[in-house]
């Protein structure tokens, strides 16, 4: 496995000392430092390897393989074999036997809480035990830290030392693998042996059984939940990126059309108002001329020419306005306009319809710049 990990040694049972001397594993080497120093060189995710004498291991036949009742069931399954008060154990599941049962590892919750807290706002990202870690072949012995470990296919999870396997050989299933140094004495009647340059980087790249980070030690899970919603988080992004763009480029053509309308507009003004040359508030300009002739029939004339001039800039100034003739008698307004074609006269006479104007179109001719005709309004 590529994560760091740091491994607690035998005497990390008896004493929660930030200053322990320990075994890490980081950037592939094995060092050895005070608790608190190889913490501060370890690169998250990592993990911390307990010492399989500060745990219980044991194997039980569980009523039920449902995940939320399991929790409730583990600490009756479990209570008749700990020899203290089972209310101070946290208990972790572990895999299945072939006969059944469940592997359960049982560890003192007050000395597992300590050693989490040492590690601060750098929690390790698995905890596991260092037996456990053996694979899960016959059985498997391995000289560490001054004692042996026992894992393997069976439920045992023990730390022995030599003089204690012929007690227990027998009851250990075949075929018995011992892996150590090459100086460490051979144990007698094992099937194999495998020498090992180090322990400590052999087992940390073995996969274990059980994750004792459970239930309120599952120190996994904010990051999980983290890594499940990632994807959803990149794609709402991504569109809130998106959507601003879109929302840019709009606002970049609206401002341009309006300041094309706003520049027709002021160019038809012009055309209609000569002499007024300064140009502050166009629309107020335009409501003062019409209240300063109103009544008369310069105010009928900018009347007609006020539900006119939507019309004649809607296309962008087009159709430009070369003469203008009002006459009072017969109430009518005769305009003179150039036109790049016979299509937009078309659409100037229809929109002065639905503007509500009576409108008559003359004969149009074509000239160098266009088209010319002359376009009756009212009357």
């Amino acid at each position: 496995m590529s994560q760091g990990c740091v491994f607690l040694p035998p005497a990390a049972c008896h004493a929660v000392e930030a200053e322990l001397g320990v075994h890490y594993i980081s950037e592939g080497q094995v060092r050895t430092a005070t608790f608190s120093g190889a913490l501060a060189r370890m690169a998250a995710p990592w993990r911390l390897i307990v010492p399989v004498e500060a745990v219980t291991a044991c194997a039980v036949a569980l009523p039920t393989q449902k995940a939320r009742w399991l929790r409730q069931a583990l600490p009756f399954a479990v209570e008749e074999l700990l020899a203290e008060d089972i209310e101070q154990f946290h208990l972790a599941l572990g895999g299945t036997l072939p006969d059944g049962r469940s592997r359960v590892f049982a560890v003192r919750r007050d000395w597992l809480k300590a050693w989490l807290e040492l590690c601060g706002d750098r929690p390790p990202a698995a905890i596991q035990v260092d037996a456990d870690l053996l694979p899960e072949d016959g059985s498997q012995l391995c000289w560490l830290d001054g004692r042996w470990l026992l894992g393997g296919a069976g439920s045992a999870r023990l730390a022995l030392a030599s003089e204690d396997w012929p007690a227990i050989a027998a009851a250990c299933p075949a075929p018995q693998t011992v892996r150590g140094p090459r100086d460490q004495p051979v144990l007698q009647g094992v099937d194999a042996q495998v020498v090992l340059a180090d322990a400590h980087a052999w087992l940390a790249a073995q996969r274990p059984s059980c994750d004792l980070a459970q239930a309120e030690f599952a120190v996994r899970e904010a990051s999980g939940a983290w890594r499940r919603w990632r994807p959803v988080l990149g794609l709402l992004g991504l569109w809130l990126i998106l959507q601003w763009g879109f929302n840019l480029a709009q606002a970049w053509h609206l401002q341009r059309e309006g300041d094309r309308y706003a520049a027709a507009s002021a160019s038809l003004y012009r055309e209609l108002f000569p002499d007024d040359t300064r140009l502050v508030n166009l629309r107020h300009q335009f409501d003062q001329h019409l209240a300063e002739t109103g009544g008369g029939g310069q105010g009928r004339l900018l009347g007609m020419l006020g539900q006119a001039v939507g019309a004649l800039v809607a296309d962008g100034a087009q159709v430009r306005v070369q003469q203008l003739d009002f006459s009072e008698s017969r109430g009518d307004l005769a305009l003179q306009v150039q036109a790049p074609g016979f299509d937009a006269l078309e659409r100037l006479r229809q929109r002065l319809l639905e503007a509500g104007l009576a409108v008559q179109l003359g004969s149009a001719s074509r000239e160098d710049g266009g088209v010319s005709a002359r376009l009756v309004i009212g009357g």
